[in-house]
């Protein structure tokens, strides 16, 4: 009872600090599901400072050919702000560029992806592109680097859908979960602090102009589920991200979906000596889900509808999902949970004489 009491003490604490972040907007979302955890003036445009380069990105990356070398041109260095400190007529790979422009928040690597990419105004054209087919509404690019314009603007919750689509990609996931990077005379650090403050983090991105204040998006990862959350405009994010993080863990709670040897259906076979077999699950399978996850789930069963004797038991009948909407949540291989033979074949007329006459077939 003690142990119960203090668990809810230290949940209704963090959800207090989570529903009192210092930040102008912020939001936590499930990076899988899209499903919103918490927010707070989470619709509100905001500028996003170098958190920009999470779009920047997913865009060059979904160029394609990251390994190919290019040459420094002398507008790439000549950006203001942070820098991973490119210097005209270098050769370096797009792929060590955007370690630069995501560890190092370098403006000069947002500046050469972009012109490395098609060009400035046509990679501006595809950020904002993509944020069109995310179905945002309330998201402009100006840049690539999130240098203040009155135009370049995103919400909370926003940002938080582009970064959820970023970290499906694994290499801006290994990105922005490297903490430091070597790239010929470029030693790079991430600025991301909580990957050493939070066991679970796993990325992504902070940012800051005196005009959009401190603004910070991180990840992170615990039972199989992985949590986006984001503030703009946040003095003291750090902490905020921690709590928010914690309180968006603390709505997932682990659920038997079944156990090993659980009846979980039965299939018609043709043909033998039984009609019907039943179907058991070949493992324990566990999840961790919200309140409206566990209301929602549904499983489905893959495999055929009916089959032909000889049935043995333990055999691979098929497999089991637990679905939420068109997501696969967990699964797990159904066995024959019994058997159904053939009956014996019926003996021709002289061969139950012989048998009758001399006891042998």
């Amino acid at each position: 009872m003690k142990k119960k009491l203090c668990f809810m003490l230290l949940y209704l604490l963090l959800t207090a600090h989570a529903g009192a972040v210092n930040a102008q907007g912020a939001a936590v979302i499930d990076a899988d599901t899209g499903a919103v955890l918490f927010e707070q003036n989470a619709d509100s445009r905001l500028p996003m400072a170098s958190t920009t380069k999470i779009m920047t990105a997913l865009v060059a990356i979904s160029e394609g050919n990251l390994d190919r070398t290019y040459q420094v041109k002398k507008e790439y260095t000549q950006v203001e702000g942070s820098s991973m400190y490119l210097r005209e007529g270098e050769k370096i790979t797009l792929r060590d560029t955007l370690y630069g422009l995501l560890l190092e928040s370098g403006n000069d690597a947002a500046v050469a992806v972009a012109g490395e990419c098609g060009g400035f105004d046509a990679f501006i054209e595809k950020m904002n592109a993509k944020a069109e087919e995310l179905g945002l509404k309330d998201t402009h690019f100006d840049n690539p680097n999130g240098l203040d314009s009155e135009t370049h603007y995103t919400t909370a919750h926003e940002l938080a859908i582009i970064t959820a689509a970023a970290m499906q990609d694994p290499t801006f996931r290994q990105i922005v979960s490297t903490r430091n990077y070597k790239a010929g005379e470029h030693v790079m650090s991430n600025h991301n602090r909580l990957l050493s403050m939070y066991d679970d983090a796993i990325g992504v991105k902070t940012g800051f102009t005196k005009r959009s204040g401190r603004c910070l998006v991180s990840a992170a990862e615990r039972n199989g589920r992985t949590l986006i959350a984001v503030t703009l405009s946040d003095p003291d994010d750090w902490n905020d991200h921690m709590a928010m993080l914690n309180n968006g863990f603390s709505q997932y709670e682990e659920v038997t979906l079944h156990r090993a040897g659980d009846v979980v259906g039965e299939r018609t076979v043709f043909g033998g000596d039984m009609d019907k077999v039943p179907l058991i699950a070949q493992s324990t399978v566990k999840a961790y889900l919200t309140k409206d996850e566990r209301e929602k789930l549904k499983s489905v069963q893959l495999g055929d509808n009916i089959c032909y004797a000889p049935v043995v038991r333990t055999a691979l009948a098929g497999q089991i999902e637990y679905r939420l909407d068109d997501r696969v949540l967990a699964q797990d291989n159904v066995l024959f949970g019994g058997a159904s033979l053939l009956p014996p074949e019926e003996k021709s007329l002289p061969e139950r004489i012989l048998e009758r006459l001399f006891g042998k077939g």
